[in-house]
């Protein structure tokens, strides 16, 4: 029965209002990430928009599932304003650079280099596990959170909210 339950745990889907936490978006936006060229990118240019923010790895299965989902979630949603950003868990450019061409990734993706555990936990994600993501509305203000595999409808939901 544990071993059912501990799957289960892993299995269940974390959406969390933001209400319950004080996080604030404040972090990411003050950061500074690296884009696909190697440069330094300021976080704050998407401020005020609404966002989907993707933290993932190369080496994540669910991750990689996610990709899709985000790239679909991204063409639905751009006229209205809404921007898809995927930030790596990864140190280097080149690799990361190929594997989102591979994956025909066309929204921004960045590098978090030293930044990502820090920018996670300041974003709601206490236990570091990927993917990870958050859905910011206009105003700045984290609308929902989810530590794990992100379905194409939840996804839908998120971005349905954060552009209200």
């Amino acid at each position: 029965m544990s071993r059912f339950l501990s799957l289960l745990a892993t299995t269940l889907v974390l959406i969390w209002p933001t209400s319950l936490w004080a996080q604030s978006s404040s972090e990411l936006f003050a950061a500074n990430l690296i884009d696909l060229q190697g440069q330094p990118t300021a976080m704050n240019r998407w401020q005020g928009s609404p966002l989907i923010v993707n933290f993932w790895a190369r080496w994540c299965g669910p991750c990689r599932q996610e990709i899709p989902e985000l790239i679909k979630l991204r063409q639905a949603y751009r006229n209205k304003g809404l921007e898809v950003l995927g930030i790596a868990l990864e140190d280097k450019v080149e690799p990361v650079r190929d594997f989102a061409k591979a994956y025909e990734m066309d929204y921004p993706v960045l590098l978090a280099q030293d930044k990502g555990l820090a920018l996670m936990k300041a974003l709601g994600n206490t236990k570091m596990g990927l993917p990870f993501t958050v859905a910011i509305d206009r105003n700045g203000k984290i609308v929902l959170v989810k530590m794990g595999l992100i379905t194409g409808s939840e996804l839908a939901a998120a971005a349905e909210t954060v552009l209200r």
